[in-house]
């Protein structure tokens, strides 16, 4: 698949070997240590550290099966070569790839079966050039790739909005739950590699494809780390494409007024008298729970009034906030916005900030200066 035009530098081939090395590394990581070095409070998925390492595990033989290439002087060889390297790469490298983005995505379980039949048109195109060479069989390629990667990314947008509205209307927190912005720094990083794919030309580009190998292994090993694992409270939530039959469901066939009625005074006893919602981490099961009704309906309720499970928490708690900082400031006592946050259900002050801005429209900082108690 990929034209291998190594320079004459000692620098490259010890660049390509630690990006080969870093591969293997932590993909025997991934599999075999059991806690988390980076984020120790976390626990990571189980099934995305797997698929995780089974790519880190491709692109490391496939930076070995591509370096006798270097070496070989007639162009015949060459091509055969990478053609069949380009075959190994379609059938791991980039269906793997395609997994791990998958497996981030937790509020459901896609088939990643299809990630074989989104690649099956390059696997087929470099089998014909590997029993029938010839000069079409490159613009194809990078046709195929491009079709592939632009399908994929739309794919992934929609998914990735999916995946958003799941985590707000079942959880309070969203910290270290969120992906999208992995998608944008690997799409950012996979699009230092495409120049690499389409061969500039330039030396420089055999460098730019090594170090963003070396920035996708060090990124997703964070990013396997510091994505805490859904899968136990999943299974007490409505799955997303249930959650979206259900809103639709919901336009025609809204919740009985009776129970309707009843959530107000339900929520008013059991979260904000108790101050349950200053539990981090708390989720809409685990209210729902608490209240003595379900999920579903719960959902459906909040839905009614506008808002969603992540925003009715979050109001809660910046209101709770507020309170305590009039009461700390009325009785004169030391404190810092910090640790006021904290008392109000917030594990994150990023997270608390966020949150503040958009219900008070400025900032903590500005509003504490501008409030007068």
């Amino acid at each position: 698949m990929y034209d291998l035009r190594v320079p004459e530098n000692i620098w490259f081939y010890m660049l390509y070997a630690g990006v080969a090395t870093l591969a293997v590394i932590a993909g025997f990581y991934l599999l075999f240590r059991k806690g988390n070095a980076f984020a120790t409070e976390i626990t990571s998925s189980k099934r995305l550290r797997r698929w995780t390492a089974a790519f880190f595990f491709s692109v490391f033989l496939s930076h070995v099966w591509y370096m006798p290439a270097a070496f070989y002087t007639s162009p015949e060889d060459k091509m055969l070569f990478n053609t069949i390297g380009g075959l190994l790469d379609s059938l791991l490298v980039i269906p793997l790839a395609i997994n791990v983005m998958l497996c981030m995505l937790q509020d459901r379980r896609r088939p990643l079966w299809t990630t074989f039949a989104m690649v099956a048109p390059l696997v087929a195109i470099f089998v014909y050039g590997l029993f029938n060479p010839c000069n079409i069989i490159l613009p194809l390629l990078y046709i195929t790739f491009l079709l592939l990667g632009i399908g994929f990314i739309i794919y992934m947008v929609h998914a990735v909005k999916q995946y958003g509205r799941w985590l707000r209307n079942n959880y309070a927190d969203l910290e270290h739950k969120e992906v999208w912005q992995s998608f944008v720094v690997l799409a950012f990083i996979f699009l230092l590699f495409s120049f690499y794919i389409y061969g500039i030309g330039w030396s420089a580009y055999e460098y730019i494809v090594q170090v963003s190998g070396m920035l996708i292994v060090c990124y997703l090993l964070w990013r396997v780390e510091t994505l805490s694992d859904l899968s136990i409270s999943q299974s007490l939530a409505l799955p997303a494409e249930e959650e979206t039959a259900a809103e639709e469901e919901q336009e025609d066939n809204s919740l009985p007024q009776a129970i309707n009625d009843k959530m107000a005074p339900l929520l008013q006893q059991h979260c904000i008298d108790t101050q349950l919602y200053l539990q981090y981490d708390l989720s809409v099961s685990q209210l729902a729970h608490a209240i003595g009704t379900n999920r579903s309906y719960l959902s459906q309720y909040f839905s009614q009034q506008g808002t969603s499970y992540n925003a009715y928490i979050n109001n809660l708690r910046i209101n709770h906030f507020v309170n305590l900082y009039r009461e700390t400031v009325a009785a004169k006592r030391p404190f810092t916005a910090q640790q006021l946050a904290r008392e109000s259900g917030y594990h994150s002050y990023s997270t608390f900030s966020l949150a503040f801005k958009q219900r008070m429209g400025q900032t903590v900082t500005t509003w504490m200066r501008d409030t007068t108690v």
